[in-house]
């Protein structure tokens, strides 16, 4: 997958996402770093594009984060045990397919 296609797919508003600490915790909840896509939104002053998202668990907030940073990748030297390989992956769809 292009990074073009995978930043169309994984930024899709109501997409789920995984954080990559979520195959290094040892939560039993099903929904500890998930986060479900809100939308893409412009930092006022610098015109940045932001990412903004939303935690299925826990308390729900949203948060955002430049969008740079959302699609980096996984920093092996301070986490070698991250299976993941991007900070944020694909997860499903929708809500409602989790």
């Amino acid at each position: 997958m292009t990074d073009t296609n995978r930043e169309k797919k994984l930024l899709k508003p109501g997409t789920i996402v995984s954080h990559f600490k979520r195959d290094l915790t040892s939560s039993t909840d099903p929904f500890q770093y998930l986060y479900e896509i809100t939308g893409i939104c412009l930092h006022s002053e610098t015109m940045e594009e932001l990412v903004v998202y939303k935690a299925l668990y826990g308390s729900m907030k949203l948060y955002c984060r430049p969008k740079d940073m959302f699609l980096s990748l996984v920093d092996r030297e301070k986490y070698p045990d991250a299976k993941q390989t991007y900070r944020f992956e694909y997860y499903c769809n929708s809500f409602s397919e989790i």
